[in-house]
């Protein structure tokens, strides 16, 4: 049996050692053209503001791979042949699979405007860029950034951290309008401001200012000019679908997949961002862009390839991650509508952060401490936990497990009630109940 991993992100790898777990002698081959192979993602915002080195990317040594038995091949597959089960590849022979999965990720959407080629425009989607904004990034130079998500703020605090003046561009009135809500968005920019960042609100890039083909200034909508020397961009990602054109596989905004990360070829799967699949909580195909996802998904698409039927139950999606020096976690359904500086999904989002039935918020705490609740009719649909981080676990628990709370939903309504402390005696109570 020869099985194909195309892509070498976290859902390929997952796919690998799941494979492995259950097939010990079939043949694996990873196909990837980036440079780099299997590394942190998340890691990249670290690396750009000097936390992590190079080497403290990589999740994975030698060794582990040799235990695995796998063959990386470092090239580029041009086509996929369902009929032959074959790929084309750049400049190589044909490679045969007796199953298929694709794991290419997704990619940072172009910036539309003109002079969005010229050297010094940048953006985040891999270690190569990561790299190139490094050698881009003086000190004591300026920098402007576009768009919104986490992304935006990786690259804000990367450029913060390498000693650039940054100006920040925001279409709307506040930051990530459709997961954080008005105080949050407040916090997050209050802290960008103190770290001397020029927000610019209702602000739209209209041109990219040349000089000797590099940045030099940014004009906006409404006849500003900034000066510059970088320009930043993070509006948003699409899947990676230009494989699977003229295939005849299911496709909507990603590859449509089953609850066994199979496509309509029974031996051809996806995994990771460039996957749709299906959510029980919303009840449809949905993208996501999350580190933890694709990995449970590139677990179960591996599975099934050897021979395993496993099940992808996709749970409450749940990040943990850092907005202006503040530890956030998102957790199930907290958000709503659109966000002004994104164009569909960013990176280290979920589109079922913003699928909210009808919830009542309940909040807790500021400045730096605070957590908000998003409480259905019996149970918790979501949760943001800025600051302290002890209930951020028992959170996803309960909002993945379904926990009723009508024990203590009235009180959690209350105004200024201790939402802290009786999610943590809730907590204690429940967890004895399931048998944690």
């Amino acid at each position: 049996m020869r099985y194909v991993i195309i892509g070498a992100g976290v859902a390929g790898y997952a796919a690998i050692e799941a494979i492995r777990s259950v097939d010990r002698v079939g043949e694996i081959i990873m196909i990837s053209d980036d440079p780099h192979g299997y590394y942190s993602r998340p890691g990249l915002a670290y690396y750009l503001t000097g936390e992590l080195q190079d080497k403290a990317l990589y999740p994975r040594t030698l060794e582990d791979y040799k235990k695995i038995k796998f063959s990386f091949h470092k090239c580029r597959v041009t086509r996929i042949l369902r009929s032959e089960h074959a790929l084309e590849i750049e400049g190589k022979p044909r490679l045969t699979y007796d199953k298929l999965l694709i794991a290419v990720g997704a990619r940072a959407l172009p910036l539309k405007v003109p002079g969005s080629k010229l050297e010094g425009v940048v953006k985040l989607d891999h270690l190569t860029d990561a790299k190139n904004i490094l050698k881009l990034a003086k000190s004591g130079k300026t920098a402007v950034v576009v768009g919104g998500g986490i992304t935006a703020l990786e690259l804000t605090e990367g450029l913060l951290a390498r000693g650039m003046k940054v100006h920040y561009l925001l279409r709307g009135d506040r930051y990530w309008s459709n997961v954080l809500d008005q105080r949050e968005s407040k916090v997050v920019e209050g802290r960008l401001q103190a770290e001397g960042v020029d927000l610019h609100y209702h602000t739209e890039l209209k041109e990219i200012v040349g000089k000797k083909n590099r940045v030099s200034a940014i004009l906006l909508e409404n006849g500003q000019t900034i000066k510059c020397d970088m320009l930043a961009y993070a509006i948003g990602i699409h899947p990676c679908l230009e494989l699977v054109q003229n295939t005849d596989l299911n496709v909507d905004r990603g590859i449509l997949v089953d609850e066994h990360l199979q496509t309509n070829d029974p031996d051809i799967y996806a995994a990771g961002d460039v996957a749709q699949v299906f959510d029980p909580l919303s009840g449809r195909a949905v993208l996501d862009s999350l580190w933890n996802p694709a990995r449970e998904q590139g677990q179960v698409a591996g599975m099934n390839m050897a021979g395993r039927k496993t099940a992808y139950l996709k749970s409450a999606p749940f990040n943990v991650t850092r907005l202006a020096g503040l530890t956030t976690t998102i957790i199930g359904t907290v958000g709503r509508g659109r966000d002004e500086d994104i164009v569909g999904i960013a990176r280290g989002d979920s589109e079922t952060w913003r699928d909210m039935p009808d919830a009542i918020a309940a909040q807790s705490g500021f400045d730096i401490n605070h957590m908000r609740l998003m409480i259905g009719e019996k149970t918790l649909i979501g949760a943001i936990v800025m600051g302290d981080q002890t209930l951020s676990w028992p959170l996803q628990k309960m909002i993945a497990g379904g926990a009723d709370i009508s024990p203590i939903r009235e009180k959690l309504m209350e105004p200024e009630a201790p939402v802290a402390d009786l999610i943590a005696d809730f907590w204690i109570k429940w967890r004895e109940k399931v048998s944690l």
